[in-house]
């Protein structure tokens, strides 16, 4: 088992929900991970709702900008997590034979109606990325324990 652990987040634009799984996984994985993002048509920035919502949750990505899914064919990765079904279904092959998630979330970005509601749409699926990711986490790091591997928890 590799450590750290390298994972990809891929969706369709890198505007929001992968930032954010990126930044939630970053900040609870600490020095376990390696984590990075990518679209398969990437937005022309990362949507200021998602930063918002990171930056009530402690986490800061405005330094973050969108990739295109291509910065990345050629590097080797554990995981490949798609968190929208638009890209499960086109995800390239990788070398190395990663392991393939599927975490589907609806995108926030397209949701209508008042910038409450907008912003409610993000803060849930921050909320059920932070559960989810947490999770994993502890999974993660005891199939690392159990290979024998120091752990940052």
């Amino acid at each position: 088992m590799n450590h750290p652990i390298r994972v990809l987040f891929l969706c369709t634009g890198n505007a929001a929900r992968s930032q954010m799984a990126e930044a939630i996984l970053r900040n609870i994985g600490k020095e376990d991970f390696e984590v990075f993002s990518a679209g398969v048509n990437p937005a022309a920035e990362v949507h200021p709702l998602a930063i918002q919502v990171m930056r009530e949750s402690g986490i800061d990505i405005t330094h973050h900008r969108t990739k295109d899914l291509s910065e990345y064919l050629d590097q080797q990765f554990d995981h490949i997590i798609t968190v929208c079904d638009k890209v499960r279904d086109a995800c390239p092959t990788f070398p190395g034979d990663p392991h393939s998630i599927h975490w589907g979330y609806p995108d926030p970005v397209l949701v209508e109606g008042d910038e409450e509601t907008k912003i409610q749409a993000f803060r849930k699926i921050s909320s059920d990325m932070h559960n989810r990711i947490n999770l994993w986490v502890l999974t993660q790091r005891k199939l690392l324990r159990d290979h024998g591997i120091k752990t940052a928890a």
